[in-house]
């Protein structure tokens, strides 16, 4: 007798308009030294930012806990991931696992991101779709935080766009 195991995906899905051009849009997700402006959520920091824009090119960010964080200052947590579609300068996908580092066994969380930037006037529509593919066994409330995680980066990306 087989038995098979099936996962149930998580997913979010986000959109936020943005008074900016398209192009300025597409730059803060894809060049390393706008992303990092912007990227992860309050009282963090990005001390390593690298984005290989192709297919089968790599994205690397390590998000780090500032002292304002208590006592997570000095955690970080990186997410790594490879090109999967890219259509300049409106959609932008890539596979990455995201971890609490020194312990990827168990904090680990596999996913897809899948932006899509329009046009509407002279706004910039964002659609960012993440599907959660596999949670690691302590990073469950990790996952649960994702969706609030990103609403802060969406957030923190209208204040870059804007200044």
């Amino acid at each position: 007798m087989i038995t098979q195991l099936f996962k149930k995906k998580k997913e979010l899905h986000l959109e936020r308009s943005y008074a900016a051009p398209l192009d300025a849009v597409w730059r803060a997700w894809t060049e390393a030294e706008r992303l990092r402006e912007w990227w992860g959520p309050p009282k963090t920091t990005v001390p390593e930012c690298e984005i290989d824009l192709r297919i089968g090119g790599r994205i690397h960010v390590v998000t780090e806990a500032t002292e304002e964080m208590g006592k997570y200052a000095g955690t970080r947590w990186p997410m790594e991931g490879t090109f999967t579609h890219i259509e300049e300068p409106q959609r932008l996908t890539y596979d990455a696992r995201s971890w609490t580092e020194g312990e990827e066994d168990t904090t680990t969380i596999v996913h897809t991101n899948d932006v899509t930037l329009t046009t509407d006037g002279d706004r910039t529509l964002v659609r960012l779709d993440v599907t959660i593919t596999d949670i690691g066994p302590k990073a469950k409330m990790a996952a649960f935080g994702m969706r609030w995680g990103y609403k802060a980066q969406l957030d923190a990306l209208e204040e870059v766009l804007e200044g």
